[in-house]
């Protein structure tokens, strides 16, 4: 997350002196062949590590089932990416990352350290402990008794948090006392960010639907907070800063990529984002003959580098499978309603791999700690006009850096099943301890491995190892009246907090004459499947890596129907 991951560096090198002195694999079991093998022969190719390069796939099979999506879900029925149990090999790593959670909990509070030993968080991070968290107890490592006190005692401090001047929570918490904090871990008070807490509500959500018995407690945490400042009349999303004047700011927060997955989140909870929700303005640059999606925003401008970086594509597929907010079907984890999402991601992940393909380099780019200055890095794909650069958060160059990203490494090889992540994952599925989870990376450059150890890396590696079991972490289960959607109806506390008021079923008459806009145009699907949506949206499936060649559908207007009531009819 791009702006509110600044806050690390200011702790980090505390974290980072503490940590400098820390310090059975089993054959790969492929049950049945993954989505992109069976699709596209992936997994009769030879790896680049043998000597051998990605082969072109074959062309997607013509669909089978309704184009429009609204039926045949059975044609969507796998995730994208690889599926099944995990092997002995894959379990270990699971456990390993768990106990980062295990080393890293402060008992007073039921919040974990964001990096190391040092004791203070974001909600971004502490977003990462509940990902974590979840994922040990799906995965069978930690008990319900064991998942229960835990997620009540985290409920409880997040409940009752010290609030940014009584509207979000701040952006630094000190994980020993709850209390909040500024960037030197002292009490006061640095602003709010809401791409975390746009992360916060996605695993929140994930929590109240997974465990319906959680949800009266996760509604009246969320019911506090006060959003009148967070999203504009357009649908944009602001977060706060203070200035050293001590004055409050808000301001226009995330790029593209963060912006859209934080979206999701304030989505979920039935919050109006549509302006963020979009991926206007967008452009695209050409590296390695793939077209990366870049925001068009000038820098210069807005003052907010345009990093792309994997991470919030992982996340979006991992926990919500590229899907829009409303998507409510079950059984369909292999149809990416917001279909442009996973077209993006795949391209993120092919221009990362071609890179290797044609340079040699091993690539999983993603923000990330370092050890000593600068302490954190956006290790971009594309910054500042250029490819493959990676940045400080003051916008220094900095090369030796560049690193093989632990989570992104482990993210890519859970969602695209190939021959290239394969061998990623090997480059990091042995960097850690097993007291204290994984490490960061491994530098590009030879330079070791990073001494580093974070919630948010070994929490998204968790998940990655959960979706592999039960394809994406967001399953709606809970049918039950929400608090959320019934609190304060008869006050002036739902406005005054600027709360959504529960959305009424949408009436289509004369549908016909509205146009189907979608966000990003049909002929932009090059690598995944388009699927038209009766909504005028692209959902997206079948992705592969190369080109599909495809005839390109046209979008369908949504149907007038017997929604439209007849006059005379009850």
């Amino acid at each position: 997350m791009i702006p509110s991951r600044k806050l690390s560096i200011a702790f980090g090198m505390l974290a980072v002196i503490l940590l400098m002195g820390q310090g059975a694999t089993a054959p790969a079991d492929n049950p049945e062949p993954g989505v992109l093998q069976r699709l596209f022969g992936t997994g009769t190719t030879p790896t680049p590590a043998q000597g051998g390069t990605t082969a072109p796939p074959e062309s997607p099979p013509a669909a089978t089932g309704d184009e429009t999506g609204q039926g045949g879900d059975s044609d969507f029925a796998k995730p994208f990416g690889r599926h099944g149990p995990l092997t002995p090999r894959e379990r270990k790593m699971a456990e390993t990352a768990w106990a980062y959670f295990e080393q890293r909990l402060q008992p007073e509070t039921g919040l974990v350290n964001a990096v190391g030993a040092y004791p203070s968080t974001t909600l971004w991070d502490t977003a990462s402990y509940i990902s974590g968290l979840v994922a040990a107890h799906e995965l069978g490592i930690i008990d319900k008794r064991t998942f229960d006190l835990r997620v009540n005692q985290l409920i409880g401090t997040l409940r009752n948090l010290d609030l940014f001047q009584g509207e979000l929570p701040n952006k630094v918490y000190n994980t020993k006392t709850g209390e909040k904090v500024n960037y030197a871990n002292k009490p006061g008070e640095v602003g709010f960010s809401v791409l975390d807490i746009g992360r916060m509500l996605v695993w929140l959500k994930i929590l109240k639907e997974r465990y319906p018995y959680l949800a009266p407690g996760i509604d009246n945490t969320v019911l506090r907070w006060n959003f009148c400042n967070a999203i504009t009349e357009d649908g944009r999303m602001r977060g706060s800063i203070v200035t050293g004047k001590g004055e409050t700011r808000y301001v226009q927060e995330g790029r593209l990529g963060y912006e859209e997955y934080a979206a999701k989140g304030f989505a979920l909870w039935d919050f109006d984002v549509a302006g963020a929700l979009s991926p206007d303005p967008v452009t695209f640059t050409e590296i390695y003959d793939v077209r990366v999606p870049i925001d068009a925003r000038d820098p210069r401008v807005f003052q907010n580098m345009n990093y792309v970086l994997t991470e919030s594509y992982l996340l979006d597929g991992l926990e919500l499978g590229w899907k829009l907010p409303t998507d409510r079907q079950g059984g369909r984890p292999g149809l990416a309603t917001q279909g442009w999402r996973a077209e993006f991601a795949n391209r993120i992940y092919l221009v990362q791999q071609r890179r290797f393909e044609q340079t040699g380099i091993m690539t999983a780019k993603s923000e990330h700690q370092v050890e000593g200055q600068p302490f954190f890095v956006y290790d971009a794909i594309w910054a500042n006009g250029f490819a493959w650069h990676t940045l400080d958060p003051s916008d220094v160059y900095q090369p030796d850096r560049a690193a093989i990203a632990a989570k992104a490494a482990i993210g890519m090889w859970a969602l695209w099943d190939t021959p290239y992540t394969d061998l990623l994952l090997d480059s990091v599925a042995d960097l850690s301890t097993d007291e204290g989870g994984f490490y960061e990376g491994l530098y590009e450059n030879g330079n070791g491995f990073i001494p580093v150890q974070s919630a948010n890396n070994n929490g998204i590696i968790l998940a990655a190892l959960l979706y592999k079991v039960q394809g994406p972490i967001l399953q709606r289960l809970n049918g039950n009246t929400q608090l959320w959607d019934t609190a304060f109806q008869h006050q002036e506390t739902r406005v005054n907090r600027c709360l959504p008021q529960p959305r009424p079923e949408p009436v289509c008459c004369n549908c016909q004459t509205m146009p189907a806009e979608p966000p990003v145009p049909v002929s932009e699907f090059l690598y995944c499947r388009p699927v038209p949506q009766a909504d005028g949206t692209i959902a997206a499936a079948d992705c592969s890596l190369e080109k599909h060649d495809l005839p390109l559908p046209q979008p369908i207007s949504a149907q007038a129907s017997s929604q439209c009531p007849i006059p005379g009819e009850p």
